[in-house]
């Protein structure tokens, strides 16, 4: 009679031969859930692409994104609030953090700056469809900040992050007094 160990009871006597049982199940993971292969330098040059054009064209739309450091996976971007909307005249800041996987995934856009918006945290997370569920690779850092930017002056008060916002959201004078109360003043106000 054969006597075999049983690799899933016996996970304490040998933790690095455990490591290495269960490796090509983590790989095999990783494979399914990212069906396009990765390629950091085709992510690299497709992000200088992007900074690139934006480089060219960005600032003429008031949106402008560089890379934060060294890395090319970590960008600063600004957008100017648009004429006619609560937002015009202020500039706010974001991050972007790109995904190795980029553009099969969408980078982690937040506000750095302070903003009072209904689709848009006391943390700076956005609540925005083209950063979650309706991402598509064609999508670039252009079209994300103007998006962002288009949000402002059109946000979704039926989908919102901060409550209190959207139903301030139809009061205008109350609203703007809240954008630069929050813009100038730096404070979190709770939902």
């Amino acid at each position: 009679m054969e006597v075999r160990s049983n690799p899933i009871a016996d996970y304490s006597s040998n933790p690095q031969q455990n490591r290495q049982r269960h490796a090509p199940a983590v790989a095999s993971e990783q494979h399914i859930a990212s069906p396009h292969p990765i390629d950091p330098t085709s992510v690299t040059q497709r992000l200088q692409k992007e900074l690139m054009s934006l480089m060219m064209s960005g600032g003429d739309l008031g949106v402008s994104a560089f890379p934060d450091g060294e890395s090319i996976f970590t960008w600063i971007g600004t957008i100017e609030g648009g004429k006619g909307t609560m937002y015009e005249g202020l500039s706010y800041k974001l991050s972007l953090r790109f995904p190795l996987d980029y553009p099969f995934k969408p980078p982690q856009v937040k506000f750095e700056t302070m903003c009072f918006h209904p689709n848009v945290d006391q943390f700076g997370n956005i609540c925005l469809d083209i950063l979650q569920d309706k991402w598509s690779s064609a999508y670039d850092c252009r079209s994300i900040l103007l998006s962002v930017q288009s949000l402002l002056g059109e946000p979704n008060p039926e989908s919102p992050l901060n409550s209190y916002a959207a139903t301030l959201w139809n009061d205008k004078e109350d609203y703007r007094r809240m954008v630069l109360k929050q813009f100038f003043g730096g404070e979190a106000l709770e939902s």
